[in-house]
């Protein structure tokens, strides 16, 4: 075990790296419960996951009961010795009554920089491709005496303190992920502040950051956490796009200020950031209601078109959650993926529910092709 932590906590404390790693692109390590196996045990089915590809964590995206959140802390200390990377918690419950829905594990081949705020790992630093990355995770407004909308300028003025400590800017932000406390009560009050924020911010990109926002509780019973993820190119010819829909009109036309996609093209390939996808005409109204194995079928194509738009397939895909509004309706998605010949694809199912009542299901996703 000895030599297996010195292994995972490799790049956790060195200094910046100043110049190109050979680590490649970053990739996720998706982790779905089998039958029967505890907490512990997925645990350390990660961190033989991570010993064995010989990479270092960048940051955590734990799907699961709120009842989870301490064991699931302890069984990571036990295992990887300390938890020096952010970790952000969705109570996003499994469809099958696990403890825990999936872990997902961004993860980069190459040396790491750690930053840290009020006394935690909030980010991990990375070159990569000719462009310098920063993920964050586990961030929140850390006060819940105020208003709701007071608590998402305060998360987003963390993002903000947290990315300068990192050397970078709210600018350089390419995509998001916000899960609020009882989303659908106040969905609209978050996205004016969000969008009032956004206002004042001239993205590098030139377009607003793909972003997932589901309905999720955390366990500091706050508002909201999120965690992103922000790009600064250190070479002409790297960067990120925005990438549109082809089946859907782009989301700040009905009033929600995201990106459908971002696209990032470096010197170590191309990787596709896909937001939260749903059952949303191409003027923006909600599809098929109360029928969620057609919500599934159009949300299926939409993502399916934005991935060939940009030369991708489903094969391409190293990441994808799928969130539901009702649990029982994980059977419409696993029959869309049996008659589609895509059982293989390693997708997270959370419930979920997602930015508007009348929507059963939304996933994202993440492909990657390496140059």
């Amino acid at each position: 075990m000895k030599l297996m932590t010195s292994l995972l906590h490799r790049g956790s404390s060195v200094p910046r790296p100043a110049k190109e790693t050979t680590g490649g692109l970053p990739v996720t390590i998706t982790l779905i419960p089998h039958a029967g196996e505890g907490i512990l045990e997925i645990v350390r089915r990660l961190a033989r996951q991570v010993c064995d590809q010989e990479v270092t964590i960048l940051n955590l995206l734990v799907f699961g009961n709120i009842r989870a959140h301490t064991p699931t802390g302890d069984a990571l200390r036990q295992v990887f010795g300390r938890v020096d990377w952010p970790v952000t918690w969705v109570e996003g419950a499994a469809c099958d009554d696990a403890p825990i829905a999936g872990i997902q594990a961004f993860v980069f081949a190459g040396d790491v920089d750690r930053i840290s705020l009020a006394g935690r790992v909030v980010a991990s630093v990375f070159t990569s491709g000719g462009a310098e990355h920063c993920f964050i995770g586990g961030l929140s407004p850390r006060v819940n005496q105020i208003s709701r909308a007071r608590q998402t300028e305060a998360a987003l003025e963390e993002l903000q303190t947290a990315l300068a400590l990192a050397g970078f800017e709210l600018a350089d932000t390419i995509r998001t992920w916000f899960f609020l406390a009882d989303l659908l009560s106040w969905y609209g009050e978050f996205n004016k502040v969000r969008t009032k924020v956004y206002a004042g911010v001239k993205f590098r990109t030139g377009s607003l950051p793909a972003s997932t926002g589901v309905s999720a509780l955390n366990p500091e019973g706050l508002a909201l956490a999120l965690a992103a993820w922000a790009l600064r190119p250190m070479k002409s010819g790297v960067g990120a796009e925005e990438v549109a829909s082809p089946l859907q009109c782009p989301a700040p036309a009905y009033g929600s200020s995201f990106s459908r996609a971002m696209e990032i093209s470096s010197a170590a390939g191309r990787q596709l950031l896909i937001s939260g996808t749903a059952s949303i005409a191409p003027g923006g109204k909600t599809l098929w209601q109360d029928d969620v194995r057609k919500q599934v079928e159009l949300t299926m194509s939409v993502v399916e078109a934005i991935l060939r738009s940009r030369g991708f397939t489903w094969a391409d895909l190293t990441r994808a959650t799928a969130y539901f509004k009702h649990r029982n309706d994980l059977g419409a998605f696993s029959a869309w993926c049996r008659e589609q010949g895509l059982n293989s694809l390693s997708i997270v199912a959370a419930q979920c529910a997602v930015c508007r009542d009348d929507l059963l299901f939304e996933l994202e996703a993440d492909a990657m092709k390496p140059a």
